[in-house]
């Protein structure tokens, strides 16, 4: 049993009084227990000089008894804690009034304080004092509520963030402006690549949309498109699938960072470890994605795809795993500004004690 730190305490042989507690034994005389006690232990005049009663002396034996074994005297314990079997010392909910921790006295790991205003619960079996309030966040009891002998308030539940490989995750807004630069950086790509195409599509569209416009109001009659217009903008859709392509896979199966990643300080890593993603998992990544392009001549379908994949990041408030994510087990992660050191590789002579020099 863990001996009470010394002070002031109610004597267990009568609770009307109390007692200075060095942690061995009692001293002094002891005190009206409302009284208020000195700051110390009493003064040593005032200790507690009456000589313990002589002990009575054993009977004699008689030849036809053998003497009993004499029981060891028990040696004196602290008194019995409030709430243990014997002591009638009332449930405390905390240590005494005026209580210090000895000096150097570290609180266990993890133990951190409450909210400010915040008091311990009742003794179990009492009803909350008037005022008492949980709390923030905890429930409150019902009117009348009395909580069991023992009882004890429930931990508290906090959202603890993942952060995979001890880097946080990227947030949301991170990696949407990232996606955003991306985007401008392909829009430009395209320009220069498939603006001829782009050109030769509009010159076949053109007439159409003209005629459309001087069209009456209620004349919805379709005007036919020509054969080469689907053919042209089925050609820019595949040109501007293979720019992303080579855009996006080779940066990520490399370094997981395209453009718009690396200035908004994201990454996109393995679920179970750092290593690079490699071109496999990359280009399931992006297929995902990337595989929707072309059908963005069928009513914009591919295109609500797309946006319906980009928002599943929403959905997922644990890893923030989009399912273009999900299908190639990856995760965004909020990289450090700079670029970390590297480890260096060792020599191959590097376990030769001459160095190589034989």
């Amino acid at each position: 049993m863990t001996s009470l730190p010394a002070g002031w305490y109610k004597d267990p042989a009568d609770p009307s009084t109390q007692r200075w507690w060095d942690g061995d034994g009692w001293l002094g005389k002891a005190i009206p227990a409302d009284a208020t006690p000195p700051d110390g232990p009493p003064p040593a005049e005032e200790e507690d000089e009456t000589p313990a009663p002589p002990a009575p002396a054993s009977a004699p034996t008689s030849p036809a008894q053998p003497a009993q074994a004499t029981q060891p005297a028990q040696p004196a314990g602290p008194p019995p804690g409030p709430g243990t079997p014997g002591s009638s010392a009332p449930i405390a909910a905390g240590p005494p009034p005026g209580y210090q921790p000895p000096p150097g006295y570290q609180p266990p790991p993890g133990y951190q304080q409450p909210p400010p205003g915040w008091t311990l619960p009742p003794p179990g079996g009492a009803a909350p004092p008037q005022g008492w309030q949980p709390p923030p966040g905890y429930p409150s009891p019902p009117p009348g509520w009395v909580p069991p002998p023992g009882w004890v308030p429930h931990a508290y539940a906090y959202n603890v963030q993942a952060r995979p490989h001890g880097l946080p995750l990227a947030g949301v807004g991170q990696r949407f402006v990232a996606r955003l630069v991306d985007i401008i950086a392909l829009l430009i790509l395209n320009v220069l690549v498939n603006g001829w195409l782009a050109y030769q599509w509009w010159l076949e569209v053109e007439p159409i949309l003209r005629n459309a416009a001087g069209k009456p109001l209620f004349d919805t009659t379709p005007e036919p498109v020509p054969p080469r217009a689907s053919y042209l903008l089925l050609t820019i859709l595949l040109v501007a699938t293979a720019l992303w392509f080579a855009y996006e896979v080779p940066a990520l199966a490399n370094s997981g960072q395209t453009l718009g990643k690396r200035l908004l300080q994201v990454k996109v890593v393995r679920l179970e470890d750092t290593e690079p993603l490699g071109f496999g998992r990359a280009f399931r990544r992006w297929f995902r994605f990337g595989m929707w392009t072309p059908l963005w001549s069928c009513y914009g379908v591919g295109f609500l795809v797309q946006l319906a994949i980009s928002a599943s990041v929403l959905f997922d408030q644990k890893l923030y795993q989009g399912w273009h994510d999900k299908s190639a087990a990856t995760v965004v992660v909020a990289v450090p500004p700079g670029r970390p050191e590297q480890a260096k590789a060792a020599p191959d002579h590097a376990d030769d004690s001459t160095g190589g020099q034989r």
